[in-house]
């Protein structure tokens, strides 16, 4: 069975950045054949453990990114990139840590016009850590979370063949 991940980089827990990221994680289980329901990291939830030696909870969360097939990787652009709980989340996975993993970048931006720079951002990201990352990445203006629809499956008749073609040779 595929087992897909949702990892939310946004400073409030259960924010519109998760809930945009679950509507984009349906989608793409729809599109390529993923029954599982998507396991969700919110970091805002465990941000203060992320400063320790060892949390009980960033273990957790670590074990399950790395567990993921599908990892679909959400992050409000701050500062023009992702934001630094991803930052400090991410550098806890060893080299290559994503090596058998399909990640989907999602950046949620104040303006299009500046979104260029937090997508490719994360798209090397996640390649330095070993991933096959979907092209285009989704980016939603942060007026478009509460209803991204439209704008996901959109992005999804682009994304899907390929992300259709690297989950099957994943599993």
């Amino acid at each position: 069975m595929t087992r897909i991940t949702v990892l939310v980089a946004a400073p409030q827990s259960r924010s519109s950045v998760r809930a945009a990221a679950l509507d984009a994680a349906a989608e793409i289980s729809s599109r390529v054949g993923v029954d599982a329901r998507p396991a969700v990291v919110d970091l805002a939830e465990i941000g203060p453990d992320l400063l320790t030696d060892s949390a009980a909870s960033v273990d957790a969360a670590l074990e399950r990114v790395r567990e993921s097939d599908v990892l679909l990787v959400a992050s409000p652009q701050v500062h023009g990139t992702y934001t630094g709980l991803l930052k400090v989340f991410l550098d806890r996975l060893p080299e290559l840590g994503l090596g058998h993993t399909v990640a989907v970048p999602l950046a949620v931006v104040e303006d299009l016009r500046n979104s260029r720079g937090i997508e490719e951002d994360l798209r090397v990201l996640l390649a330095d850590l070993g991933a096959w990352v979907a092209e285009p990445g989704l980016v939603l203006s942060a007026d478009e979370t509460d209803r991204p629809g439209g704008v996901v499956r959109a992005w999804a008749d682009v994304a899907a063949p390929g992300l259709r073609e690297a989950v099957a040779v994943a599993a």
